[in-house]
């Protein structure tokens, strides 16, 4: 039985076969299996393009296909016959081009009627494997040819296939929910950020409301790390270019950096990370091995050129702020540095509701030219988080060729509400900058001893976690975290004052509450709080005024009559508690 893999790959295949009965104008180009499905391109130049509506017959031409595909083979064959055969495609042409300079054979894969220039791994007889109800045509985009803006824009088609159709409805009803909770909508709907054309694609700006939930996040992160002994430090949001270069980072990154020329010819990048410059506050004194570890804590904004189309809301943007921290220390404090960054990472997600993970994101020791640093010192960082997790009792996913390129780290993975799972908190083992940037403590004998250095983020970037707790939450953010946490609806304006009073009693308890005394009827101005996910709703009207009581409704639930007493005492447990 073929794996689900080769069964997208083949269904590509079949895509490719069914557009070539219907367009026989269009030049195939490549058509690889993707998480969840599979797509393939198309030049649909100098005849009719296909369009979404299009799909659903396409898709039938596809199951038609399927049930004489009952065998699919390869065959070795020359570069001239290769060419022949594709003589009129240049894409295929060009790709003949690369296999040959590759000196790797040249592969035709048929089934039916359709042959196919392929490397492999496909199905042996999808007519049997694939389950005709077990893939679907999902929507059309635009790519260029090989992913450069400089070649043809071509027309792909993506498709979604799973084993059975019971899975592939399941991932559908998945998507559909993941559409209502897009960050990018319910950011604009709970009015928690912006973007602005005069500022810029990628460059977010928060509002008073999202400013409010950034800061609490930071807060917490910052409120978990305190009692480890957390310093905070501050830095410039430029460098010269030499800091960099020391570090390795300009030759690794100096394509995606945003660069400056000063009015002297000095050449400046904004920081896309904090890390070398944090090397420099350590750096600024001999240490002795009494005074290590030095812990740095530091949130602040950092700035990456990426590509217009790689943007995605706060997923992926050009400025970001991390809530970042570095640990200079001993070799022999390692362990439990990092076991303090440990915890604070199983206090901070389960708040949340996250289920997490981890990877231990490991060098690939077949490439070490993506590394800075020799093997044996990898190895050997390697051995030591291996060692913190057999400490932690923990089942670790296998991440090789995933680490960063200055040192292994142990990711954490966050499964949220709708079963996906993201990359949040790291814990990097660095060697090498110590290495590059000479860090030392004096040792017990007296002499210079090379220290190591832990890379600690929490969130990460906080645009980019708070992009996946919105859609975890779908926008309803725990009572601690909202930015208003109790609206007061008066039934009327002869209740507006006892409305009034009760939001003055909450503000001095600390609590964010508002009252609406909005011109408006009480059906709508409830409507627009539920809108706004405000997590309780407070009406007050004839019957509370004279009992000094409100009637209480959560987003969950219509919770009753109750005393603002008691109210006061319920809503204040929850903001303490973070529950």
């Amino acid at each position: 039985m073929a794996s689900l893999e080769e069964k997208r790959h083949t269904l590509a295949h079949l895509l490719a076969a069914a557009i070539a009965e219907r367009y026989p104008h269009a030049k195939p180009t490549i058509g690889p299996a993707v998480d969840n499905g599979f797509y393939y391109d198309f030049d649909f130049a100098g005849g009719r393009p296909v369009k979404e509506t299009d799909l659903p017959q396409i898709e039938e031409a596809m199951r038609d296909v399927l049930s004489s595909w009952t065998n699919m083979s390869g065959t070795e064959v020359s570069e001239k016959d290769a060419r022949d055969r594709y003589t009129g495609n240049p894409y295929k042409l060009e790709l003949i081009d690369g296999i040959v300079a590759a000196a790797e054979p040249i592969t035709l894969y048929t089934a039916g009627n359709f042959t196919d220039l392929c490397r492999g791994g496909h199905s042996e007889n999808p007519a049997h494997d694939i389950k005709p109800d077990s893939f679907v045509l999902e929507r059309i985009a635009g790519a260029y040819w090989r992913g450069d803006e400089s070649k043809p824009m071509l027309t792909r088609i993506y498709g979604l296939a799973f084993e059975t159709k019971e899975e592939l409805d399941a991932y559908r009803t998945q998507i559909e929910e993941a559409k209502k909770r897009d960050h990018k909508k319910l950011g604009k709907e709970l009015d928690l950020f912006v973007f602005s054309e005069l500022v810029g694609p990628g460059l977010p700006l928060f509002t008073p409301k999202g400013t409010m939930v950034r800061d609490m996040l930071d807060d917490f992160v910052q409120e978990l790390r305190k009692p480890h002994g957390y310093q905070k430090v501050e830095i410039p949001h430029i460098t010269k270019k030499e800091l960099y270069e020391t570090s390795g980072h300009w030759d690794k990154f100096k394509d995606d950096l945003f660069r400056i020329k000063t009015r002297e010819g000095h050449e400046f990048a904004m920081k896309p990370m904090n890390c070398p410059h944090h090397t420099q506050i350590y750096a600024r004194k001999q240490w002795s091995y009494r005074e290590l570890p030095q812990r740095y804590s530091n949130t602040t904004a950092c700035y990456r050129d990426e590509q217009s189309g790689e943007l995605s809301g706060l997923s992926r943007v050009r400025a970001f702020s991390q809530d970042d921290a570095h640990v200079f220390c001993r070799m022999q404090d390692v362990k439990s540095e990092s076991l303090k960054v440990w915890d604070v990472i199983h206090t901070f997600y389960p708040t949340f509701g996250f289920d997490l993970k981890v990877r231990l994101s490991t060098h690939d020791p077949e490439h070490m030219e993506n590394y800075l640093g020799e093997i044996e010192v990898w190895d050997k960082a390697v051995g030591m988080l291996s060692e913190l997790v057999d400490e932690k009792g923990v089942e670790v996913m296998d991440g090789v060729g995933e680490a960063a390129f200055y040192g292994p780290k142990l990711d954490f993975m966050a499964q949220d509400s709708l079963g996906r799972q993201w990359q949040v908190a790291t814990i990097q083992l660095d060697m090498n900058q110590p290495e590059r940037f000479d860090l030392t403590c004096i040792n017990e004998e007296g002499q210079k001893e090379r220290i190591v250095m832990i890379h600690a983020a929490i969130m990460g970037s906080i645009e980019r976690f708070l992009s996946i707790l919105i859609e975890h939450t779908a926008g309803n953010f725990p009572v601690w975290l909202s930015p208003v946490q109790a609206r007061v609806i008066p039934v009327s304006d002869a209740h507006a004052e006892y409305a009034q009073s009760i939001v003055d009693g909450f503000v001095s308890q600390g609590i964010r509450a508002e009252a609406d005394l909005a011109n408006e009827s009480l059906g709508k101005k409830i409507r627009a709080a539920k809108g706004e996910k405000i997590p309780y709703l407070l009406v007050v009207g004839d019957a509370e005024v004279e009992a000094k009581t409100v009637s209480v409704e959560s987003r969950e639930e219509k919770i009753g009559v109750m005393s603002v007493e008691d109210f006061t005492l319920r809503i204040v447990k929850e903001i303490t508690d973070r529950s």
